[in-house]
């Protein structure tokens, strides 16, 4: 069992740590990005073996979902914009619009679809 406290963070980076201190307990190799969180939860390194099932426990969700809502993934996208290449701004542009008129992913939405993609093996208890 894996826990991640949304009382411990309340922003992307924040999450990065959280998730870094609890799934790579004992490794030098931080989380940094979504797609390094995707590779954590394959297993293989860190605090589980590759395909063990694990369960992971996100107390104070609600929290991370207000923190990690529109207004932080509008600052994300924003920020990736500004930075141009290597990201695909057109893409960004159209996210950020879906997001601004409620149809698109916030962070939050984002991490979750990212640990369901791993549900063979991984089970997510929101609380």
């Amino acid at each position: 069992m894996i826990v991640i406290n949304g009382d411990h963070f309340f922003d992307l980076p924040g999450f990065y740590e959280e998730v870094s201190k609890v799934f790579m307990k004992d490794t030098d190799w931080k989380v940094g990005t979504l797609d390094g969180f995707n590779d954590i939860l394959y297993g293989g390194y860190g605090v589980f073996d590759n395909k063990e099932e694990v369960q992971i426990i996100w107390k104070n969700s609600l929290k991370s979902q207000q923190d990690l809502g529109v207004e932080a993934t509008r600052m994300f996208y924003e920020s990736k914009i500004i930075q141009g290449k290597p990201f695909n701004v057109e893409l960004i542009y159209k996210k950020l619009e879906e997001l601004l008129v409620g149809s698109g992913q916030t962070l939050f939405d984002i991490l979750i679809e990212i640990i369901q993609c791993h549900e063979n093996n991984i089970t997510l208890i929101l609380e």
